[in-house]
């Protein structure tokens, strides 16, 4: 269903979009661009500060674009959750992240949910976008939205739609992915797809909100699955001596029936790493075990733990203990030419090589220095990277391939290079300082 043009006659929604992060905010740049007014609510108030000031938080936005929506005066952002009676459309962009044990964590949806309910009026619009379990719109949002009084599909309207978001992908951006939006009743969607025309070019109504639910889950594991393929391949192949990067260039010949996905030291970001186990939380409840998909996660899980004992092990091929050896990190974020860490393996692989007795630094172009996370603190800061600090070290690990590095520099001036992403594939008169991990 592609975006209706838009007429003066038509009247101009006013947009709230809850959680200025990697979601929240390319949706009100989008928003924007179609000619809608945008609220954009975050409890951060330095963030809200710099955001008003246009400058952007998010290296794949330029400074210029918020300063464009901030100039505009189509855009602005507040900490005042007060002003949440004000928009047509709530979207919310909070995260979801798991628990210890390992189980969904909707604590920011529903106190989110709660906040909104105290605010809210008739005629409302509210869509959750982060991504979670089937049932999550009907069963965790829905009652406390409706503890303001107001009857959900009647006095106010209810819908789920899954963000899709690919940080550096320069080929697509918030507004020309197709969109999947369920709601909670037919009168629900209708006013859904009418303020989602506002920002996003295709819209692809589904019939409820747990079909949306479940397409965002299918869409996840369905990479997750694959990547934990390659990865158990890698360790197969690395015994057999076999390159499993070779073997997929191979595979990919083929015109049809093959798709290709590669391993890594691991899965990052804010999906992928957690929707096997909301799923496997939800599907318990129906007494249905999820041993494929289960199996999956447990395979990407312990890839961290795989790198870091290859390591030891050329480590030890070379007469050097794991010990007192020091390391250095390439990358922190999760993937290539990004500043984002959520769920990134580089944290892991840093904590565990320490574990180990390793003195470890990194270097990331795009993260100066680390910051909290709910599960980490690294407390560091990226090291210059020049030939003389590489000399220094006893092993150089690429576990992020930006653009940025010069692989045959690093090569050159290492002792020793554990490549966990291919990134040296073209390098030259690298044999021997080179290990595939």
């Amino acid at each position: 269903m592609a975006r209706k043009s838009k007429t003066s006659e038509m009247k101009v929604p006013v947009v709230g979009i809850v959680g200025l992060g990697y979601v929240g905010l390319p949706l009100a740049r989008e928003f924007c661009k179609g000619g809608a007014q945008v609220l954009g609510f975050d409890i951060n108030t330095q963030a809200v500060q710099k955001i008003n000031k246009g400058i952007s938080p998010l290296k794949h936005i330029p400074n210029s674009e918020i300063k464009q929506m901030v100039k505009s005066d189509r855009f602005k952002a507040t900490n005042s959750m007060k002003m949440m009676a004000e928009p047509d459309a709530l979207l919310i962009c909070v995260p979801t992240p798991l628990t210890e044990n390992r189980e969904p964590d909707l604590r920011f949806v529903e106190e989110t949910c709660r906040t909104i309910a105290s605010h809210m009026r008739k005629g409302q619009l509210v869509v959750l976008e982060s991504t979670t379990y089937p049932g999550t719109t009907q069963e965790v949002m829905k009652p406390i939205l409706e503890s303001s009084g107001l009857k959900a599909g009647k006095d106010f309207y209810m819908a789920y739609s899954p963000e899709r978001e690919d940080p550096g992908n320069a080929h697509f951006q918030t507004g020309t992915i197709p969109k999947v939006v369920g709601g909670i009743n037919q009168e629900s969607l209708d006013k859904a797809l009418e303020i989602y025309r506002w920002g996003i070019g295709t819209l692809v109504p589904v019939d409820s909100c747990e079909v949306a639910e479940a397409c965002k889950i299918l869409e996840n594991m369905y990479r997750g699955v694959n990547i934990a393929m390659v990865n158990e391949l890698k360790m197969l192949f690395d015994r057999m001596g076999l390159d499993v990067w070779q073997v997929i260039e191979a595979a990919s010949t083929k015109p049809f029936g093959y798709h290709p996905f590669y391993p890594g030291p691991g899965l990052g970001g804010h999906c992928i790493p957690i929707d096997p186990f909301y799923l496997t939380w939800k599907a318990r409840q129906f007494g249905m075990p999820t041993r494929f998909i289960e199996l999956a996660g447990e395979i990407n899980t312990s890839m961290p733990h795989y790198v870091v004992h290859r390591t030891m092990e050329a480590l030890n091929e070379r007469k050097k203990s794991m010990k007192g050896s020091k390391i250095l990190v390439l990358g922190l974020a999760y993937k290539k030419d990004i500043d984002d860490i959520r769920e990134s393996p580089s944290v892991e692989l840093i904590e565990l090589l320490r574990e180990k007795g390793a003195k470890v630094d990194y270097n990331d172009p795009y993260i100066p220095r680390t910051h909290k996370q709910r599960e980490h603190d690294l407390q560091m800061k990226s090291k210059p990277l020049t030939a003389k600090m590489l000399q220094g070290y006893d092993a150089v690990l690429i576990a992020t391939n930006h653009s940025d590095y010069d692989y045959d520099m690093i090569v050159k001036n290492s002792k020793m290079v554990v490549d966990t992403r291919n990134a040296t594939a073209k390098v030259k008169g690298g044999r021997g300082k080179i290990v595939k991990a």
